[in-house]
């Protein structure tokens, strides 16, 4: 019980690291972030559970108004923008990747960690952040795409990769580490 604990404040608190790394900003207002790597991490290293809770942990420190997003943003403006979708996705997304690492018991871990990221971590989050940015501003399908999804795709796709390279390289030094596994 206690080792879920102190797992789920590291990985909360990596998300938050991960939010130092500078930002970059594309014309449409949209940061892009080290952060949704580690909602990749949450799900792929913790499993289900207990990566989703260290992402609401997270997210309940951000409502708090600690100034963890990328920027240093905090407090429950961030939750109105028509971005939010995203921060609303990251438990769901970390939770859809751990419970896919559990569907990929057979696959290496490092390989089953990155496959599980694009699932979760991509797809299921732009399940979540792509409506969500269409109810907030009124754009139709097509513009959603091309303003909340688009753009975003191939850095997610590095971050898919390099999540399930550092997910299979921590197994294989220490395998009950990766607790989606274990």
């Amino acid at each position: 019980m206690e080792r879920n604990i102190v797992y789920i404040a590291v990985f909360a608190a990596l998300i938050a690291a991960l939010g130092l790394l500078p930002k970059v900003t594309l014309l449409s207002g949209i940061p892009i972030t080290a952060q949704s790597m580690g909602i990749m991490l949450c799900g792929a290293m913790l499993g289900a559970r207990k990566g989703a809770l260290a992402v609401l942990l997270f997210l309940g420190l951000v409502a708090l108004g600690l100034p963890l997003l990328a920027g240093g943003r905090g407090g429950l403006g961030v939750f109105t923008t028509p971005w939010a979708g995203f921060l609303f996705g990251f438990p769901v997304a970390a939770f859809a990747t751990g419970l896919s690492m559990r569907w990929m018991r057979g696959a290496r871990v490092g390989v089953a960690a990155g496959v599980a990221s694009v699932f979760g971590g991509i797809g299921v989050l732009y399940l979540i952040a792509v409506p969500y940015y269409m109810a907030m501003t009124g754009a139709a399908l097509p513009d959603a795409i091309a303003t909340a999804m688009i753009p975003f795709v191939p850095g997610d796709l590095v971050k898919a990769v390099v999540a399930g390279a550092i997910t299979g390289t921590i197994y294989k030094a220490r395998p009950r580490a990766v607790m989606s596994r274990a």
